[in-house]
């Protein structure tokens, strides 16, 4: 078991519906829960399939130096990479910077 994060933008409703089965909604788009790997994976799968046009962010608590993993779907300005094996985000510019 593995305690899971699950943050949501811009999804539709029926995606918000499905993932309040297994996860607690504990604001508008964030879910939370402790499940087994396989039941994490489906979830996974089940976001994949559905969120549109869009952007979702999963972490997960594992045996990593850092303790934890992600993984993101869509389009966002805060990209996952690897730098040594620690998972860290990179923000991309806007594309519209103000002067």
């Amino acid at each position: 078991m593995s305690f899971i994060v699950v943050v949501t933008e811009n999804v539709p409703p029926r995606l918000r519906g499905r993932m309040a089965i297994w996860l607690l909604e504990v604001r508008a788009g964030v879910y939370i829960g402790d499940v087994s790997r396989r039941t994490r994976e489906m979830i996974w799968d089940q976001l994949s399939q559905c969120h549109d046009d869009g952007n979702v962010v999963m972490a997960w608590s594992s045996g990593h130096e850092s303790g934890y993993e992600f993984q993101t779907l869509g389009q966002n300005r805060r990209l996952p990479v690897q730098f040594d094996g620690l998972h860290l985000v990179a923000f991309s510019p806007p594309e519209n910077p103000s002067l």
